[in-house]
């Protein structure tokens, strides 16, 4: 069976959205929620509101509430009748986060067992057939066909076979019915 790896932050979970909800209620700021969805905050936000962020971003239950990508969950689980999946999520830069990640994945995803549920730096360890993230950097360091996931850091990366939205996974991965 062949081996799909799944990223989580902005591939399964909705993790920009959040951010953005964050900065336009919490930060001073210019920026309309449109520009916030143009590109990356780092190249976006001031360095002393990335520095607030990221202290908001490793605070316990940060991660905890996250909004499920629309239509990921039944996807994964068609996925799962034809994949050994697994879900790796480079969590070292917010240590804070692991426990939320694994209970939001219990939550959310249910039938992937926690022995499926990788935690991680950089994703070079992953031996898998096929990952899906949204990080060119994950991709690049990735033994396997690597998938970029849309998200507002790369909207202008041409490298990587690109899939919008879980509809899109679907299609390249499913078989027709």
């Amino acid at each position: 069976m062949l081996r799909l790896t799944l990223d989580m932050d902005d591939v399964l979970a909705n993790t920009h959205e959040k951010l953005i909800q964050v900065v336009l209620n919490d930060f001073s700021t210019n920026l309309s929620e449109h520009d916030l969805k143009k590109g990356a905050l780092k190249n976006l936000l001031h360095p002393k509101q990335l520095t607030k962020l990221h202290k908001m971003m490793n605070s316990p239950g940060f991660f905890a509430d996250i909004a499920v990508k629309e239509d990921s969950v039944e996807t994964v689980y068609a996925l799962s009748r034809f994949y050994e999946i697994f879900i790796a999520t480079a969590c070292m830069e917010f240590p804070n986060s692991f426990k939320d990640k694994f209970d939001w994945l219990g939550r959310n995803f249910s039938f992937i067992p926690w022995t499926n549920i990788v935690f991680c730096g950089y994703k070079s360890i992953i031996n898998s057939d096929y990952l899906i993230d949204d990080h060119t950097r994950n991709l690049a360091a990735f033994n396997g066909e690597g998938i970029l996931f849309t998200a507002a850091h790369n909207l202008n990366d041409k490298t990587y076979r690109r899939v919008s939205d879980w509809k899109e996974v679907s299609e390249l991965f499913l078989p027709i019915v």
